[in-house]
């Protein structure tokens, strides 16, 4: 079952939170702070709270197993970019001990769903490419880049 958090079980999405932090951090020490701070933790505390987040979460036998952060776009038009309006999807992820029982699949159709309800057409979110097994999951449910952040160490 997915449905909106309640409060009381946002230090269970924390928990999950720190999983996928530290995977993170293992991928891109260059980028990702190791600790998962005060700070990060409350972040989540910040989002249940905001008018435009919603956190979402998946339920196992009163486990909490997964979740979600999406936050709603509608942002203006500029010199430079059309307005857009579109359902962002922060963060997403599923405990290590729940992983592939389609459980990331049930969250993103009831993320769909909250979508579409609130007539945002398109959904959006980042991944790291070195995370290939969250690239499968988002290609398989039909997401393709449509623009590419990319580096180069100039040491």
């Amino acid at each position: 079952m997915v449905r909106f958090a309640k409060r009381e079980e946002l230090e269970s999405v924390n928990q999950i939170r720190k999983q996928v932090s530290s995977l993170h951090s293992n991928g891109r020490p260059d980028i990702c702070k190791k600790d998962f701070s005060k700070e990060i933790q409350d972040d989540i505390y910040s989002l249940w709270e905001l008018d435009n987040c919603d956190v979402l979460v998946a339920i196992r036998n009163d486990f909490v197993c997964g979740f979600a952060s999406v936050e709603y776009i509608d942002r203006p038009s500029s010199p430079y970019i059309n307005a857009r309006k579109y359902y962002h999807i922060k963060e997403l992820g599923v405990d290590e001990k729940f992983r592939r029982q389609k459980i990331a699949t049930e969250l993103f159709e009831f993320i769909k769903k909250q979508a579409k309800e609130r007539n945002f057409e398109k959904l959006e979110l980042d991944v790291f490419e070195f995370n290939e097994g969250a690239v499968k999951f988002y290609e398989s449910v039909g997401f393709c880049t449509y623009r590419r952040y990319m580096e180069f160490e100039n040491k």
